[in-house]
């Protein structure tokens, strides 16, 4: 019997990264401007990407949407025990997407990408699959976000937006200040949802989103009024993030809730603080040198990147507040309403949650 040689370096397969291979499961989506197609040969991947980003509103801006690619594979399930005692490490694994070439040794979890080729790969280990929020939240998403700012030159900020009438309001503050709070219920208000912690702004003051999940503490269900709200959010999945908090996970894409229909162009910004407002209004005007500050000082990530000097110049003439915390996450809707163009009236507004 003949000894079977293995590929070499001087002697590869004819395709040894991939790269001709045509995956048999493929889903489009139209996400923050873009056209993103997905890629892959595996259902458990496909049907995360489905998870993230079915049924989402298509937001686009001016003129043509960027093509991006990122594709999604399985590594093998081999090497799963530390190596102790093997003659030598697990073979290289070949994977490629769009011009990205990687090499793994066999069970990996990694991302890797390209913003000028607009593509990504997204290599998932059997195991990750147990771990299905961080392989959407921290792999999937960040390949997706990465390129559509990218490509695109959005900034992306660490924030929330909701909005009326085609404006938005750019809800700011550092964990544990309540945005998640405030976007609730202001999605219960009849607001228009944009992002939860993700913002991207084009350089023209548009913003958007993934307004897929809304991610809210179990302590804030105490300011639900309503027994069939509170229900509704009890019955979602919890999910644990890295420090260790635990929230519930409500899927927004259901006819109760409105979404934005397309990019919103911000209109104001809002800094939540975590201190009381007592019998003090709950928004203070802030000047543009603390404005200016402040967004430094919390979008570290977006101010080194190259549209921050315009998206700065853009936001100082805009009205900004720093907002305190009211008794009640409604008197925060109340007051964020009357910085956006007149909605329906509450009558109809409550026709439309039902």
């Amino acid at each position: 019997m003949a000894h079977r040689k293995h590929p070499t370096l001087a002697e590869p397969p004819a395709d040894p990264f991939g790269e001709r291979h045509r995956s048999g499961l493929r889903q489009r989506f139209q996400l923050m401007g873009g056209q993103f197609h997905f890629e892959t040969d595996d259902p458990p991947l496909a049907h995360i990407v489905r998870t993230a980003y079915a049924r989402l509103p298509p937001h686009k801006f001016a003129g043509g949407a960027p093509r991006f690619l990122v594709r999604l594979a399985l590594a093998t399930r081999r090497a799963r025990a530390v190596m102790l005692g093997q003659a030598e490490p697990p073979r290289l694994r070949s994977f490629a997407a769009g011009g990205i070439l990687c090499g793994a040794m066999e069970t990996a979890n990694f991302v890797a990408l390209t913003p000028e080729q607009r593509s990504a790969l997204v290599v998932v280990s059997p195991e990750m699959l147990g771990f299905p929020y961080h392989v959407r939240y921290e792999m999937l998403e960040f390949a997706v976000y990465v390129l559509a700012s990218r490509a695109q030159q959005l900034v992306p900020l660490h924030g929330a937006c909701v909005g009326r009438g085609g404006q938005g309001i750019l809800l700011l503050g550092s964990s544990g200040t309540g945005k998640s709070t405030v976007s609730l219920h202001c999605l219960l208000e009849g607001l228009d949802f944009l992002a939860e912690d993700s913002v991207l702004v084009d350089p023209n003051g548009l913003a958007t989103g993934v307004a897929n999940f809304l991610h809210v503490r179990p302590d804030s269900l105490r300011f639900l009024d309503h027994a069939g709200r509170t229900a509704l959010v009890r019955g979602t999945p919890i999910i644990r993030r890295r420090s260790g908090v635990e929230k519930f996970e409500i899927d927004l894409r259901r006819p109760r809730y409105r979404l934005a229909a397309a990019p919103l162009r911000v209109g104001a910004v809002v800094f939540l603080s975590s201190r009381r407002a007592g019998a003090r209004a709950l928004l203070t005007p802030m000047r543009k040198a603390e404005m200016t500050q402040k967004l430094a000082a919390s979008q570290r990530y977006a101010a080194q990147q190259p549209g921050w000097s315009d998206f700065i110049r853009r936001v100082c003439r805009l009205p900004a507040f720093a907002m305190s915390r009211g008794q009640h996450p409604l008197q925060a809707v109340e007051a964020l309403q009357e910085l956006l163009p007149p909605g329906p009236t509450p009558a109809a507004s409550q026709r439309e949650r039902r």
